[in-house]
């Protein structure tokens, strides 16, 4: 039997009603064989970063407990980005959902196609505040407390635009039984 693992993973949107996608890929990571979500953020409007010529981006992220390995949990998150479409045109291009593995327990990990923690986590603001709301005390493995890099990211816009169940209920969704952290 293998034994559960905590893994944050980042969720982010910018096409095709972002606020949509992310709620219902916190929904199907929910249903994948091998996880629970264990708490979701709040939803956060960001401006993209590296090409700057495409739409605000939504981004939150999930902490969930699983029994996956962490390759296996990243191909989980990916072919759930090819049910929403998700095309890689090119570097930082739009798109209509993103899923990343951020952090695999305290684990460090670097293969061609997985690198945890994510290299660039603690540099961005729409990475920091959703995981700082979902798991406060944080530490990122071979770097420290994740709060402590929030001064770096000041230059940043960010805002928190909704609690995710809030969304849930305004748009009519089924409410799954409360998740911690709401």
């Amino acid at each position: 039997m293998s034994r559960d693992s905590i893994a944050h993973i980042g969720l982010g949107s910018n096409l095709a009603d972002p606020e949509a996608q992310v709620l219902a890929a916190f929904d199907e990571i929910a249903a994948t064989p091998g996880i629970t979500l264990e708490r979701r953020s709040s939803l956060y409007r960001t401006a993209p970063i590296g090409y700057d010529n495409q739409p605000d981006f939504i981004n939150a992220i999930a902490r969930v407990r699983t029994t996956l390995e962490p390759q296996a949990l990243l191909d989980a998150l990916l072919a759930i980005e090819r049910t929403h479409g998700r095309v890689r045109e090119f570097l930082n291009a739009p798109r209509t959902l993103d899923l990343d593995v951020l952090l695999y327990d305290d684990r460090q990990i670097s293969t061609d196609t997985l690198n945890v923690p994510h290299p660039r986590a603690h540099l961005r603001a729409f990475v920091l505040l959703p995981l700082l709301e979902v798991s406060p005390d944080l530490e990122i493995p071979g770097l420290g407390a994740a709060s402590a890099f929030l001064a770096h990211c000041q230059d940043q816009p960010i805002s928190r635009i909704a609690d995710a169940m809030m969304v849930r209920l305004a748009v009519g969704s089924v409410v799954p039984t409360p998740v911690d952290g709401f």
